[in-house]
Parts: structure tokens; sequence; C-alpha cells
């Protein structure tokens, strides 16, 4: 994913998070990212969520060893947090968001 439009004010961020069907943690996980997105990124963030028991392709390129995980892609440099997303304060310090 090439994206040649770099301007840093206007950079979304961008996130992968991987789970695996609807299991609680996988739930949890969602939820708590969208609501730090909201709250801390409003409307200046995209999630895809992908769900590796549909799509075990991407789980091997993005070489994914547990789930839930979360990728931020953009902006660099890229973050991965494992679990449930539940601890606000270690997402925020890991994400670097502010």
């Amino acid at each position: 994913m090439d994206d040649s439009s770099d301007s840093s004010s206007t950079a979304k961020h961008k996130f992968l998070l991987f789970v695996s069907g609807m299991s609680v943690k996988s739930g949890r996980a969602i939820e708590n990212l969208r609501l730090i997105c909201d709250k801390y990124l409003t409307g200046n963030y995209e999630i895809e969520i992908i769900d590796i028991s549909r799509d075990k392709e991407q789980a091997v390129i993005h070489q994914i060893i547990a789930i839930p995980t979360l990728i931020k892609t953009h902006p660099i440099p890229e973050r991965i947090i494992l679990g449930d997303l539940s601890d606000k304060e270690k997402v925020l310090r890991i994400l670097n968001i502010s």
C-alpha cells in the first residue's frame, strides 16, 4: 500500500485488527478499539477487521500468532498489540496516541 499523498496533518491512523470469529476476546478487542478511536482520534482513523477464520491468508502474510492482534500501519512506526485492548493507558502509550 503506497500512499503518495503524504500530508501528515491529515494523515489517518490506520489499524488492522485480527480476530477469530466472534469470540468474547475478539468482540472485546473490537469494542475497546472503537471506543479508544472515537475518543482520541475522532473521525481520523480507519479500522480493518480481519477474521482469520475466514481469511487465513492475511494471518500468514502478517505473521499473526495470537488473537486478537492489532497492527497500527499508519502513521509509522508500525506498532503491534496483542490482547483485547482493555488496558487503555497501555494501548494509548504503545500506539503513541495522546
